[in-house]
């Protein structure tokens, strides 16, 4: 590129130049692989300046993605003109950075300083109409992308070039500039690199160019190295590593185009709507009109809420909704090539459903459950066709959470597993498979860091102390506020089903069941471990009476507990946790633990997940918490079998 420039600048024959790419995308950004690796001539940042600095107007003709350096590349050109259907961004903050070639300067030279604020801090991509309407590009093409761009080329001969780099930005007051950049470090939540853009765009009012950009890159290199980057970057390739499950190499999936939903409350709405916006055929069943009217009104709010907010059109909204039909009755199911089922948790429930679909259902179609702890063996053997049964694990709400937990048992079909990992892809979710458990992954952890939590309240802590530890360490919620959220009587009913088999000598705290029993099942009730008013999570009186009562009545003194504490408890008992899963092989990879933490219960990403984490901090060092806890605490809280005595010799997840 950088010699195709210099020929264009020496050849008195060209006049504008078209910047075009062959292949699905232009510019994608960088090959994150190649991070560490000595840095090569010509970079990046000196190929963009020849680009912005080039006599000749150049016009980038946008297909695909201009990601990251993509779109610096972009940027530095005269004038552009993208698809429809293209995107631009800089995501870099996502792998804990900031660009690294002028995109923190170059893009409020263009947009100003709150469009780019946002931008940068985020990492969000933008499609062609809205960087239209922000003046990141000029133009959409209508037809020939290519043509079109060439014609726009040919206009701005003889004109004035317009240099981005030279362009002026509007500045910011220093309270407003303050105020966006203590905005964008409070929804990091930990994260350093979104603050640093963040500055760094603020920078682009009152530095020239050059300057701007040696800041821009003195950061960029400083981050790169940085713990925070590399446990973004171990993010972003488990994401991926996630989908290539061993044993499945070659195996085809199952055609899947025609879904059916049994069950129209939050979770099955929610289910209808993620595989209607994938475009799926649904159809989803209650067992009466009344069930099924509440329903169709849930599935049409929420498409509502997002035309009002401006994320769907009207005409898509319409479209989304015609692809959802409705029946009462399993009969109506018979044509299906997935049924998925969001009942009641209870295992006779769902095993005299799995029954009755058995008897509907064609051979070959796929029955899966959204159990969120059962055993899906059970529910399978409840069928003629246990190879078919897989569980398809959701998280709430289940359009909008990325998550899905493929649960196998020792029956499920190898083209069963892979047709669930095909439509995770379909409905852009990230999919770990794993095998039978309790909780099987996500909600065996949390299972066991939120009894630590509530040892905690017996000892001196309150429920907002607990939950502002949490949120200090990155968690967007502590667990008892998500408790609330989720609502306090699905834990309740597994603690029921499992108080016949529960170790005698187990420490229990009873505080949730209390709270239960007293008809406080969180938000959805008006209060639970907090009480809501208009809303609004507040700190009540109430449940700090019944925790200290609890204290008294177990004989415990109550002593403070540090935020410290707190954090590396919860941290030991995740951990503690997915040592047991690795060492029953319930799933066959440390990225598969992190990967379900990262993207069902929001353990902070800058971290890389629990046991990325273990490696860098040391897996004796989190663990020594638990043989601290283990006498007092009783069963259940041994660390799994050598675990902590391989810690001592060295061992590490990810050699």
């Amino acid at each position: 590129m950088l010699a195709a420039i210099e020929d264009v600048d020496r050849d008195a024959r060209i006049e504008a130049v078209v910047l075009a790419c062959a292949g699905r995308t232009f510019v994608a950004g960088a090959d994150i692989r190649e991070f560490g690796q000595p840095p090569r001539e010509p970079h990046l940042p000196d190929v963009i300046d020849a680009i912005e600095n080039c006599s000749k107007a150049i016009v980038a003709a946008i297909h695909g993605t201009a990601l990251g350096g993509g779109c610096e590349i972009a940027l530095a050109c005269h004038a552009r003109i993208a698809e429809p259907g293209a995107s631009l961004g800089l995501p870099e903050v996502k792998l804990g950075l900031v660009p690294g070639a002028g995109g923190t300067q170059r893009l409020p030279r263009l947009v100003g300083l709150d469009a780019a604020l946002e931008l940068v801090s985020t990492g969000r991509n933008v499609k062609a109409e809205e960087a239209l309407r922000l003046g990141l590009i000029d133009r959409i093409a209508t037809k020939d992308l290519r043509q079109e761009a060439m014609g726009f080329a040919r206009e701005l001969i003889g004109k004035p070039i317009r240099r981005t780099g030279k362009q002026s930005v509007v500045g910011m007051e220093a309270s407003a500039a303050a105020a966006k950049l203590a905005e964008v470090n409070r929804k990091a939540r930990g994260a350093q690199a979104p603050g640093k853009a963040a500055e760094l765009v603020l920078l682009a009012a009152n530095l020239p160019l050059k300057d701007g950009m040696a800041r821009e890159r003195e950061t960029f290199l400083a981050l790169r190295s940085s713990d925070q980057s590399a446990a973004l970057r171990h993010a972003f390739f488990a994401e991926r590593e996630v989908t290539r499950v061993p044993g499945l190499e070659g195996v085809a999936p199952r055609s899947v185009q025609k879904i059916g939903v049994v069950g129209a409350g939050t979770m099955g709405s929610g289910i209808a709507i993620a595989f209607a916006d994938a475009g799926f055929d649904v159809r989803i069943v209650e067992t009466s009109e009344q069930a099924l009217a509440a329903g169709q009104a849930r599935i049409a709010d929420v498409y509502d809420k997002q035309v009002a907010s401006g994320r769907l059109t009207a005409d898509v909204r319409d479209e989304r909704l015609a692809r959802i039909g409705y029946g009462v009755g399993i009969d109506t199911l018979s044509d299906r090539d997935l049924v998925i089922e969001a009942v009641f948790e209870d295992l006779a429930v769902k095993q005299s459903l799995f029954r009755a679909l058995d008897a509907v259902l064609r051979p070959g179609t796929i029955l899966a459950t959204n159990t969120s702890y059962l055993d899906i063996s059970l529910i399978g053997d409840a069928t003629s066709r246990p190879s078919d049964v897989v569980g398809l694990h959701f998280f709430s709400p289940a359009h909008v959470m990325k998550l899905l937990e493929i649960v196998r048992t020792e029956k499920t079909a190898a083209d069963v597993v892979a047709t669930g990992l095909d439509i995770a892809k379909r409905l852009r979710k990230i999919p770990v498979v794993c095998r039978v458990c309790d909780g099987f992954v996500g909600n065996r952890i949390l299972s066991r860091y939120r009894l630590q939590a509530e040892y905690l309240l017996e000892e001196g802590a309150l429920p907002h102390e607990v939950d502002a530890a949490l949120e200090t360490f990155g968690f967007p919620m502590g667990p008892f506020a998500v408790s609330d959220l989720a609502g306090l009587d699905i834990a309740w009913a597994r603690r029921k089903r499992l108080a016949p088999t529960r170790d005698p000598r187990e420490r229990y705290v009873d505080i949730a069941d209390r709270l239960c029993e007293a008809g406080r099942l969180g938000r959805k009730t008006g209060a639970g471990w907090y009480r809501y008013e208009g809303g609004k999570r507040e700190v009540d009186p109430v449940v700090t009476a019944l925790v200290e009562e609890s204290s008294q009545r177990r004989g415990l003194t109550r002593r403070p507990i540090s935020p410290e504490e707190i954090q590396a408890r919860i941290r030991a008992a995740m951990v503690n946790e997915a040592c047991k899963i690795l060492d029953e092989r319930i799933v066959e990879r440390p990225l598969d633990i992190d990967v379900v933490m990262m993207h069902g219960y929001g353990y902070p990403a800058w971290r890389g997940g629990p046991l990325f984490e273990a490696d860098r901090v040391g897996l004796e060092a989190i663990l020594g918490q638990v043989k601290e806890r283990a006498a007092q605490d009783g069963p259940g809280w041994e660390p799994a079998a050598g675990l902590v005595s391989r810690a001592a010799s060295g061992v590490r997840f990810y050699p």
